[in-house]
């Protein structure tokens, strides 16, 4: 997770452009993989400030490595990853992070066997200021009122649903400036995930937060996206605004 950008509390962003703003992510040409192998070919997109983008695909598609490299922890072996206006390809994942990328993993999001109220105070470790802390989490709990009850519970015995509001909390406290979400809607009842991504749609609108949301439930993602990529064998085959996958008949055909 991200830590705080160096200026003030996060969820204090100036409001969100819809969409509309500078880029705060552009891929352009990302080749990237494991070693040897390729998964990754030729792989260009943008995320504008304020903006929810999706990726979509099926499992092995190249999601997950795309956003891996994009936060650092994969190297590309042929394109640029420009961030804030920065060409980032070449620098750490840590540094990405301190500048104020996040990720949310599918898998072990959480730290199960702390309280919910330091996994929280976690994602702000590197900020020092007592005050920025306290105005953060007032915050997250002002989100996810859940999270302020079961302060105390480990978060290992939380639902899973409460679960990933505690890693969207988590993330946010560390105020970050693009958040990626890898499927967030994995294993989660639809009432659930509506609740996340209208949560989600929110930051974006209201706090000007960049969003790349990788999923392969579509129709729940298509409420709130901006923008969708989808991908296939490691490559962006098709980029269309919300209003033209909404008006497709079936998304079957793209995967």
């Amino acid at each position: 997770m991200a830590p705080p950008p160096e200026t003030d509390a996060a969820l204090t962003t100036p409001p969100g452009t819809d969409g509309q703003g500078p880029d705060t992510l552009v891929v352009d040409g990302l080749h990237t993989g494991y070693g040897r192998k390729q998964v990754v070919f030729d792989v260009s997109m943008r995320v504008a400030r304020g903006e929810i983008v999706a990726l979509l695909g099926h499992n092995g598609s190249g999601k997950s490595t795309t956003v891996r490299s994009v936060l650092g922890l994969l190297p590309a072996k042929a394109g640029t990853v420009q961030y804030l206006d920065r060409d980032v390809t070449g620098m750490s994942s840590s540094h990405r992070v301190k500048d104020g990328m996040a990720l949310i993993p599918s898998e072990r999001f959480v730290f199960a066997d702390l309280t919910v109220l330091d996994n929280l105070l976690l994602g702000a470790g590197a900020e020092r200021s007592d005050q920025v802390r306290s105005e953060r989490l007032a915050q997250v709990y002002e989100l996810f009122p859940v999270l302020k009850e079961r302060s105390a519970q480990r978060a290992g015995t939380m639902s899973g649903g409460q679960q990933r509001m505690l890693s969207l909390g988590l993330a946010m406290m560390s105020a970050p400036k693009l958040l990626m979400l890898d499927e967030p809607s994995l294993g989660l009842a639809p009432i659930v995930v509506e609740q996340l991504f209208d949560t989600v749609a929110r930051l974006a609108k209201e706090e000007g937060l960049s969003v790349l949301l990788l999923e392969q439930n579509v129709s729940q993602a298509l409420r709130v996206l901006d923008r969708a990529y989808v991908m296939r064998s490691g490559r962006v085959i098709l980029e269309e605004t919300a209003e033209q996958m909404r008006a497709r008949d079936s998304y079957w055909d793209l995967f």
